[in-house]
C-alpha cells in the first residue's frame, strides 16, 4: 500500500519546528534568535512564530540574556524509557487546549495495520464526545476520520479497506455507493478539511484534517452537536492551522 502525502501548512510548520528544534539542541549554552536565524535560514517573522509554538509546547526554554535551550517535554520525548507515556500526556495537554480554544471535542485518529483506530480524545460537560453507537472501525465511509484516513491512502488502499467493511447506510446522509465514495476521496484536496454532515449520527457534525508523521496515516478531529453546525468550517480551519503542535510532536 503506498500512501498520498500532499502537505499542507501544518505539515511544513511542523518541519521549519523540527529544523530549529535541532538547531537549539546542538548548543547548550543558550542561541541567540538572529544567529537561530542564520543558520536555519527563516524569516524573523516565521521564526517568532515558531519560537512561541515551541516555548508553549515545552520544546525550548528562554534563558537569561534572551537565548533559547531545549526544555522539559523535549528531554521527556527523548528518553528510551517512558517515551509513549511522555507522548501520550503530551497529546493530552495538546488536546485538551484545543477542546478549550476551539469549544469542540478534539481526537487523534491512526490508520494502523488497515484499520482506523480513535487513539487519543479531549471532551468535557460542554463539549461532549461522538456516542460510538456504531462501532468506529466499521464506519469509516460515514465518518471525517474515516474518509480522512482514506484521502490519504492511494487508491489500491481505498479498495482494500471499503471491500473488508460493508458501507452501512446509518443515516439518510451516508454515502453507500463505493464509486461515488472513492470519486469523492480522490477530489479531496489534502488542505481542506474533511466534513461528516450528520452522515455517521444525527445531531452531530464532525471535522478532520491529515497529521503526517513519516509514513504514518493520521488525522486530527473535533465534533459539534448539530445545533453548532454554523461553527463547524471556522473550527474546522482553526484546527488546521492549529495541527502542527501534534505533528511536532508525533515526529520527535
Amino acid at each position: 500500500m503506498a500512501l498520498k502525502h500532499e502537505p499542507t501548512a501544518p505539515y511544513h510548520s511542523a518541519q521549519d519546528a523540527l529544523r530549529v528544534l535541532e538547531t537549539v539542541a546542538r548548543d547548550s549554552t543558550g542561541i541567540a534568535d538572529a544567529e537561530l536565524g542564520r543558520r536555519t535560514g527563516l524569516a524573523p517573522e516565521r521564526l517568532a512564530a515558531l519560537l512561541r509554538m515551541l516555548r508553549r509546547e515545552g520544546y525550548v526554554e528562554q534563558v537569561a540574556g534572551g537565548g533559547h535551550v531545549t526544555g522539559a517535554a523535549l528531554a521527556r520525548l527523548g528518553a528510551a524509557r517512558g517515551h509513549e507515556q511522555a507522548l501520550r500526556d503530551q497529546l493530552q495537554r495538546i488536546l485538551d487546549r484545543l477542546r478549550d480554544s476551539l469549544g469542540a471535542a478534539v481526537y487523534i485518529s491512526r490508520y494502523v495495520d488497515g484499520e482506523v483506530r480513535v487513539t487519543q480524545y479531549a471532551d468535557g460537560p460542554a463539549t461532549p464526545a461522538v456516542n460510538e453507537w456504531f462501532d468506529f472501525r466499521c464506519s469509516a465511509h460515514a465518518t471525517a476520520v474515516g474518509k480522512s484516513l482514506l484521502t490519504q491512502l492511494d487508491h489500491e488502499g481505498r479498495r482494500d479497506r471499503l471491500a473488508r467493511y460493508r458501507m452501512t447506510r446509518l443515516t439518510s446522509r451516508t454515502i453507500t455507493s463505493d464509486k461515488l465514495l472513492l470519486s469523492r476521496l480522490e477530489a479531496q484536496p489534502a488542505t481542506v478539511p474533511v466534513l461528516d454532515l450528520q452522515e455517521y449520527a444525527i445531531g452531530t457534525v464532525c471535522a478532520a484534517v491529515p497529521v503526517t508523521a513519516g509514513s504514518a496515516v493520521g488525522c486530527l478531529a473535533l465534533s459539534l452537536p448539530v445545533e453548532h453546525a454554523h461553527r463547524l468550517r471556522r473550527a474546522a480551519q482553526r484546527l488546521n492551522r492549529d495541527a502542527a503542535p501534534v505533528m511536532l510532536s508525533l515526529a520527535i
